[in-house]
């Protein structure tokens, strides 16, 4: 799976990682600004993991997020995707 596209759309993805992470905060968010190493980083501070485990979370966020993405399509926005919990027929 590409980061580039989970980066290209962090505006729109930040409140599904608020989610996900709920001690990020909005801040720590716009910081990261999609940044992969930055938001490994943090997610190893605030919860007190190591960092095989925070890219492990990541990893599988980041599935998710565009395997939603993907199956949506272009015909509807990243956020709808991010947040939908509908499956695919």
């Amino acid at each position: 799976m590409n980061w580039d596209r989970i980066e290209g759309n962090w505006k729109q993805l930040k409140g599904n990682a608020k989610e996900q992470w709920g001690k990020l905060t909005d801040d720590q968010l716009d910081v990261i600004a999609g940044q992969r190493e930055q938001m490994a980083g943090k997610i190893q501070e605030l919860y007190g993991i190591s960092k095989h485990e925070a890219e492990k979370q990541i990893a599988d966020w980041q599935t998710v997020v565009l395997d939603k993405m993907h199956a949506i399509g272009k015909d509807k926005s990243v956020d709808d995707a991010a947040t939908s919990h509908t499956t695919k027929k």
